[in-house]
């Protein structure tokens, strides 16, 4: 009975030892530093496991002991699943640190700014320039075949993706962001065409997305969005031409190549309000929400005619007269100077139609 009795206690002693041994090393191997010499990112892909992440960080000497914290996953967080993307360390994080972010799904969001009054163009070449961001479509693709793989149809490009500032995360792609860009459109779109006054001379919530992007490539001063809308409302009810460069630019396409001449104005495009009448058949760039409202709740006012000052603002006039005086004043007395009818462009610059 004594040997038995010594022998158990042998027994437990050992145990307990063991379990002391296998905390220090457990507790070694999850307050290990990061073997890093400046910031980088872990990508954990589709269908990674933890075990796999650990062991290529242990392959990389990041680390060392992986099966230990691998353990650990399992006995604290066994139901968590890895969250795709990217992973941000830093030098001076222990495996612990890293541990809790996988588990948390911290991952590293970038961004990619769409910016209001650009066109579908300039959106894919923002896109494809975006860090990061996985290219469904070829660059070369037709703005038709894009959207048709969109789901969109034949749905014109122009103005229906909404700009803003877009997070995305290691996997997602291209296609991803156009359709969530495509999707807030039509929330806006719908939300502001319900807060419309009443009795314009639009008769759709795509004839208010037309206007929108006119008045957005118009000014760039937000307090003149609403006083344009109220010019270009009064001479659709009037029957009179838009006249606005901005829609024959478009529809001059790569053409365009920073002025616009007298022959231009006269070119029968089915953009160039000089010489249709009324709206464009399509947008000519994304407008943002203040462009689609001001569109659908213009100023009230007399005003007809605006010429640019230079400095991105606009002079309005009721009468022709009017508008000739300050047309001679800003646009050929001023032309010698440093005249610009908006402010300077936002890169990416390549414009036209998409």
């Amino acid at each position: 009975m004594k040997k038995i009795a010594i022998t158990i206690v042998l027994l437990a002693i050992l145990v307990v030892l063991a379990a002391i041994g296998g905390y220090l090393m457990l507790s070694s191997a999850l307050n290990q530093s990061l073997r890093l010499d400046a910031p980088e990112t872990l990508d954990v892909t589709p269908g990674s496991t933890p075990a796999r992440v650990l062991a290529s960080l242990e392959q990389r000497d990041v680390l060392s002991r992986s099966q230990w914290i691998r353990r650990y996953w399992q006995w604290t967080t066994p139901d968590v699943v890895l969250q795709v993307g990217e992973y941000p360390l830093e030098p001076g994080m222990t495996a612990f640190d890293l541990l809790a972010l996988l588990q948390r799904g911290a991952v590293l969001q970038r961004s990619v700014t769409l910016v209001e009054g650009w066109t579908f163009k300039q959106f894919r070449m923002a896109l494809s320039r975006a860090e990061r961001l996985q290219q469904t479509f070829a660059d070369d693709i037709p703005a038709e075949q894009l959207m048709a793989e969109l789901g969109l149809g034949d749905l014109h490009p122009e103005g229906q993706f909404f700009p803003d500032t877009y997070l995305y995360t290691l996997g997602m792609s291209d296609r991803d962001l156009l359709l969530r860009a495509h999707q807030r459109m039509q929330e806006v779109l719908a939300a502001e065409w319900e807060q419309r006054q009443d009795d314009l001379p639009i008769e759709s919530a795509y004839e208010a997305l037309i206007l929108a992007s006119i008045i957005e490539r118009e000014t760039g001063v937000p307090h003149e969005r609403d006083e344009i809308a109220g010019v270009f409302v009064r001479r659709l009810r009037q029957g009179m031409r838009l006249q606005t460069d901005p829609t024959v630019i478009y529809g001059m396409g790569d053409q365009y190549q920073g002025r616009i001449g007298r022959a231009n104005l006269r070119e029968a495009t089915p953009y160039n309000t000089y010489m249709i009448d009324g709206l464009p058949p399509t947008p000519i760039a994304m407008p943002g929400r203040e462009a689609i409202h001001a569109a659908l709740n213009p100023a009230d006012g007399s005003s007809l005619y605006f010429v640019a000052r230079g400095d991105g603002s606009h002079v309005f006039s009721d009468t022709l007269e009017e508008h000739n005086a300050a047309v001679r004043h800003y646009q050929i007395e001023q032309r010698a100077k440093d005249y610009r009818s908006s402010p300077a462009p936002t890169l990416p610059v390549d414009g036209g139609k998409p």
